[in-house]
């Protein structure tokens, strides 16, 4: 078995080197006869050696820099020189492969396609051809290789070529499967699957165009329908495994929201979301929103899926919606949950700039100070934020920027400050006087609103 490894690697080794040595033949960085200098060291470090064990030593070192040689031109995306150093690394191991297998492959896979996959005069030929014999190199990887050839090839748009690879790896076998295996192969089948849902959202769109022209077209239909018991097929299965499956389960929603097997979506989404098993995913609790919104569900169920965004994601942008839903609600709790959500939303750069988001809370901080019911919301949020909310969204700096490009983002965000900082506030000061100075009639009634109800500025301070 040794020996067939050995045999193996001597033959495509040779033609790994020449895919390479090709790349450096066309950016004239070496020619054949040539080795490069900072090679002669480990070369002549190699010659002479007295014993076995000292060359093995000497190979072990020299492996160790040409590795190093080759990482350090890959971070700096220097792909010709990355390319030069592989050919040498792989020269070497032709060379010293007799003695010991090292068990190079993984190595000159994950380099090799780096350096390919970014390399100038590369080809897909030449990737093509490099990584087919990488697939012959190590079973245990087949499956890792067959998905990575898929990937570049929808990279560079061949879609039919990448579907036909993933076929092909679907229909690999050899031995016992491992677990490891099983999951690899799942993953193929998925993405196979991913690309059958492709085929069948084509074709859907055919026969929508078809249907609002009046025509009828049964082999589209069929084929669509082809497509997506296909699709489906492919889908499911790695939506059962816990990991992060965004893309593919949408597009099985998708598919059973389209036949109208609503209850198995809703499942779906479910289970993604609230699974123990499966690893926090905010976007598992969106798409359980989105599906619940698009099907009319109970306005509980949507707070509820919020509440729980929320508590994982403070900033994401639906907290918007969750503020205005429970902005709605003629339960106190929940308006003061609001509160809460929409000031926590602000808390981050994301949202400094936002224009509904201080919307939302110029909005309730305004009705609040009218009533002046509940100004301890107001106090228990601000205790929290006055060290450092002042310098984050309320200096004169963002004043003067805020009001040369956003008029309605400076106008809610001045309304704010003039309630939690007062009239004195550098903010509220240079944004009223700009507005009054240009006439704008709602500046003149923000600053009127600001200076009468200046007394919840020192309630809400503790002055």
């Amino acid at each position: 078995m040794a020996e067939q490894q050995k045999s193996q690697w001597s033959r495509t080794g040779g033609k790994l080197r020449k895919y390479l040595l090709h790349l450096c033949f066309q950016t004239h960085v070496i020619h054949s006869s040539q080795t490069p200098d900072w090679a002669k060291g480990i070369k002549d470090s190699q010659e002479g050696l007295a014993s076995s064990h000292e060359h093995k030593l000497s190979f072990k070192k020299s492996k160790e820099v040409c590795l190093s040689y080759v990482q350090d031109a890959i971070l700096q995306k220097q792909w010709r020189r990355a390319a030069e150093f592989l050919t040498f690394y792989i020269e070497s191991l032709e060379k010293d492969y007799s003695i010991e297998y090292m068990g190079p492959s993984e190595i000159i896979w994950r380099i090799g396609t780096e350096i390919l996959c970014n390399h100038s005069h590369s080809s897909i030929g030449e990737f093509n051809s490099f990584i087919e014999q990488m697939k012959t190199l190590g079973v245990k990887r087949y499956l890792k290789v067959c998905l990575e050839h898929a990937f570049h090839l929808l990279c560079n748009g061949l879609i039919d070529e990448a579907y036909q690879n993933l076929s092909l790896a679907e229909s690999w076998r050899f031995g016992e499967q491992t677990t490891a295996q099983d999951k690899e192969m799942k993953l193929v089948q998925a993405y196979r699957g991913l690309l059958d849902y492709y085929s069948w959202s084509k074709q859907k769109n055919i026969l929508l165009e078809y249907e609002q022209d009046g025509l009828e077209d049964s082999s589209v239909e069929r084929e669509m329908h082809s497509c997506f018991r296909k699709a489906a097929m492919g889908l499911k299965e790695i939506i059962k495994i816990p990991g992060v499956w965004d893309l593919f389960v949408k597009s099985y929603v998708d598919l059973l929201e389209f036949y109208g097997d609503h209850q198995e979506a809703r499942e779906v989404l479910s289970e993604y979301a609230y699974n123990s098993k499966f690893p926090a995913n905010p976007n598992a609790h969106v798409y359980f929103y989105q599906f619940l919104k698009r099907h009319g569900a109970s306005k509980k169920s949507l707070v509820s899926a919020l509440k729980i965004l929320h508590d994982i994601v403070p900033s994401h942008e639906l907290m918007i919606d969750f503020n205005i839903m429970l902005q709605k609600s003629k339960k106190r709790k929940k308006r003061r949950l609001g509160l809460e959500v929409i000031f926590a939303a602000l808390d981050y750069a994301g949202s400094k700039e936002n224009v509904k988001a201080w919307s939302c809370l110029a909005r309730q901080v305004k009705q609040i100070v009218i009533s002046e019911k509940h100004l301890d919301w107001i106090k228990e949020e601000w205790n929290s934020r006055k060290d450092w909310w002042p310098a984050f969204h309320f200096s004169r700096y963002l004043a003067k920027r805020n009001w040369q490009e956003n008029e309605s983002l400076t106008y809610e965000k001045a309304l704010v400050a003039g309630v939690l900082l007062g009239k004195d506030c550098k903010y509220f000061k240079y944004v009223s006087h700009q507005g009054c100075k240009a006439q704008v009639k709602r500046f003149r009634t923000l600053k009127k609103f600001v200076n009468r109800h200046s007394p919840v500025y020192l309630r809400i301070s503790g002055l």
